[in-house]
């Protein structure tokens, strides 16, 4: 983490110290210098006056791009909204659907499922530890005139703190490069729940003078370590249920099940696509019976491992164990290696593509360990050879994307997917949408092959595929927004009460509506998120709770004279009904089924945001409720959530 933090500040000081370079004309031959946006003409100079380019043109804030995966393009946003309050947390995202244990940092149990998001090809699995991991789709590309940069900060809990940064940059307008570290760590009020994190990205794009070639690409690693407590321990969470004054002022004295266990999550990452186009036109009505013909290539290389360590092995795992350390650690490595063909055509009504995939995979251990659970190989290898489609047309206000992939064969990356989805917008006043996911893979690997120094967490299975089909729609506009997705999953797969894996013989018919709200008079503010849940067949495999809200009462206004200070003042309300919530199982890096604890209740937080020129300001006092409500506040079993906090923030833009 710090070898990251200090080549970021070294790129950072450097460009800074460029910017030193940059006159402006001010008229009458005399330059000026001159930081803001809006500028009619600037010129970059060297110190000895032999290089000089003059930039004709105002530059403006929509200038400042965002590129998306799938090349859908936003811009750079320094304004301070509600929903920007709610994404400012660690993850950078509403975390709606979540419910956070009490140091950030950690995992998160889950108030609502998304399963439309699953890719074709199984994973390492270890899903608990995934929450913060940054996947080929997360990665954001740029387009800047001038160098950018973004600092967002956050206090911890106890000791430590989040740092993000971001610096981009052109060197021309046709060739950008970005490069930005997440930082993370905070010690946590509870012993042995300290949350070291890292996520590290440098991105690039490139396009030739005339568009012919482009490519862009990034390199991205993280590594996510934290304490594992196991929880409290009976008499310790008895302590806190009850508020037992000697322990309400200072968590640290209440008792936790383990004392020296540690996990780790690493993921390292090499991606990139480049195109040749054969056949260009400026036809951009679709007229034509074929245009922009290209062909690419894309590329990624993708490793991952997670070990969990315990010095001392434990009862609560298991009785039957190795003596010793435990040290299990398991590995992933995957290549896929795709070639693509697009074209534009009036007979498709837009762009297609058509591609084929060469994927390898290698997931397991060093070697078999020594125990009584007779295992045949300590690593499973294979490949697949996939083809597919992407398709994304346009008719007036009617759009439609869509994506197929299949990898045939019985092997397992054997499977298939299907992606669409259409809408219909009209203008700015509504958009409605309609989507449809179907997919049929293997589940994740840690399901089908796991090692351990505990004899229960050792197996090999022959699960079949999982079936997935997602129905759902949006409808967004001025009067509200609302959603529903209908899912339903054939052969799903979990881990038991005991943490073992399992395959849910029957179907699981899942719901979920939720409908948001803003309503507004005068300079107060009401936002309201309702979210209903209901899961049709297999509520025994997956539980969630049937109601989640969150409403946020807010007043904002421009302060002092000159207005330079726009704030909201407000509180939000969350709560959820109560629901059989997972089990964390640190040694899996999974949550698992138990059937003891209901986990439900509101929380209430204050908060103070303020927006000077491009600085956003966050003051916020996390569960101020637990002065006045029951201590029954649990992230999962034996995980209390946090107790009343107040946290600082900042988010910062630089455009140079």
């Amino acid at each position: 983490m710090k070898n990251y933090l200090l080549l970021l500040a070294c790129c950072l000081f450097g460009w800074q110290s460029f910017a030193q370079l940059r006159t402006i004309d001010g008229g009458g031959g005399s330059p000026r210098t001159d930081r803001t946006l809006g500028t009619d003409q600037r010129i970059d100079s060297l110190n000895n006056g032999e290089i000089k380019v003059k930039l004709t043109g105002k530059t403006k804030y929509t200038d400042y791009k965002i590129i998306s995966h799938r090349n859908d393009t936003t811009i750079v946003d320094t304004t301070l909204t509600i929903q920007k309050y709610y994404k400012f947390n660690f993850l950078r995202k509403d975390n709606f659907e979540l419910l956070a244990f009490h140091n950030q940092g950690q995992t998160f149990n889950n108030l609502g499922y998304d399963f439309s998001r699953q890719s074709l090809f199984p994973d390492i699995g270890f899903r608990a530890k995934q929450f913060n991991y940054l996947e080929v789709e997360d990665v954001k590309y740029y387009q800047v005139p001038t160098p950018t940069t973004e600092i967002m900060y956050r206090t911890g809990l106890e000791q430590g703190q989040v740092l993000d940064a971001l610096f981009t940059t052109n060197f021309s307008k046709r060739f950008n490069i970005g490069i930005a570290y997440r930082g993370l760590r905070s010690l946590g009020a509870y012993r042995r729940s300290l949350a070291s994190t890292g996520n590290f990205r440098l991105t690039f794009h490139y396009e030739s003078p005339k568009g012919q070639y482009a490519v862009r690409g990034h390199a991205v690693n993280q590594d996510f370590t934290n304490q594992e407590n196991g929880g409290l321990t009976a008499e310790s969470l008895t302590n806190f249920l009850t508020d037992n004054p000697n322990f309400s002022g200072n968590r640290g004295r209440l008792d936790v099940n383990f004392n020296d266990a540690e996990s780790i999550l690493e993921g390292k990452r090499l991606y990139f696509e480049q195109s040749y186009r054969l056949l260009q036109t400026k036809d951009t009505t679709n007229t034509s019976n074929f245009s922009n013909l290209k062909v690419g290539h894309e590329f990624t290389r993708d490793s991952k491992y997670f070990e969990f360590k315990q010095t001392t092995a434990s009862d609560i795992f298991d009785t039957n164990r190795m003596l010793g350390t435990i040290a299990n650690k398991t590995t992933f490595l995957m290549y896929n290696n795709a070639l693509f063909v697009d074209f534009n055509s009036r007979y498709v009504l837009g762009r297609f593509r058509i591609k084929t995939m060469y994927t390898t995979y290698d997931y397991g251990y060093e070697n078999l360990q020594n125990n009584t659970v007779p295992m045949q190989n300590n690593r499973i290898k294979g490949k697949a050879l996939s083809f597919g489609a992407d398709w994304r047309g346009k008719v007036g206000n009617f759009y439609v994307n869509a994506s197929g992939l299949l990898s045939p064969g019985s092997g397992r990356l054997a499977g298939n997917s299907l992606e669409a989805e259409a809408y219909y917008k009209k203008d700015s006043v509504f958009t409605v949408k309609a989507r449809l996911k179907i997919s049929d893979r293997q589940p994740n690997f840690n399901f089908l092959f796991h090692q351990s120094s505990y004899q229960k967490y050792n197996w090999e299975k022959n699960f079949t595929s999982v079936g997935t089909r997602v129905l759902g729609g949006d409808f967004t506009s001025k009067w509200g927004n609302v959603s529903l997705d209908l899912t339903n999953i054939d052969k799903y797969t979990y881990f038991d009460e005991n943490g073992l894996p399992q395959q849910f013989s029957g179907n699981v018919n899942y719901l979920k509506l939720k409908a948001s709200k803003e309503f507004k008079w005068w300079k107060l503010g009401l936002d309201n998120t309702v979210m209903y849940q209901k899961v049709a067949s297999g509520a025994s495999v997956l539980r969630v709770p049937e109601f989640v809200t969150r409403n946020t009462l807010y007043y904002s206004d421009h302060w002092f004279k000159g207005k330079p200070l726009y704030v909201q003042i407000g509180a939000t309300l969350k709560y959820f009904s109560a629901y059989k919530a997972n089990a964390y199982n640190p040694l899996l890096g999974e949550f698992t089924l138990q059937n003891t604890t209901d986990i439900g209740y509101p929380t209430v937080d204050l908060f103070f945001n303020g927006r000077v020129r491009r600085t956003r300001i966050y003051f916020k006092a996390d569960n101020i409720s637990s002065f006045f409500l029951k201590k029954n506040y649990l992230s999962a079993p034996n995980h209390p959530y946090r107790d009343f906090v107040i946290r600082f923030g900042v988010v910062w833009n630089w455009f140079i």
